[in-house]
């Protein structure tokens, strides 16, 4: 039997995301980023000795990743989604009379509109 941690919630509204599931995703955003961080620091000591421009690279990457995390995660909350009009249209516009001669059947002949003066 499975258990259910929390209630499914359905968004019926345009809200903004939870500030709590906001500060869950940022915090996710950073951790990635140091962990990508880590691995490039790592990667320098082991190649250092082995292939240097690729350890310069990944020291450069290792140096300049904690200021892209930052702005990274800190990348701000999403935007407000935009709200309803709240504009009614007015009442529609009545139809114009029909010209005479339409119900008759109006399609046009193939010469009509030509400039066949003869």
């Amino acid at each position: 039997m499975r258990k259910r941690q929390q209630p499914e919630v359905f968004r019926i509204t345009g809200a903004r995301q939870g500030l709590q599931e906001d500060v869950r995703g940022r915090q996710r955003r950073y951790v990635i980023s140091m962990l990508c961080r880590t691995v490039a620091v790592l990667l320098a000591v082991l190649l250092w000795n082995v292939q240097l421009p690729l350890a310069v690279a990944a020291l450069v990457l290792g140096a300049v990743m904690p200021y892209v995390a930052v702005v990274f995660a800190n990348a701000g909350r999403e935007n407000a989604p935009s709200l309803p009009t709240t504009v009614l249209d007015g009442p529609p516009k009545p139809e114009l009379p029909k010209p005479e001669g339409a119900a008759e059947g109006a399609r046009r002949s193939p010469n009509v509109g030509s400039d066949d003066r003869s």
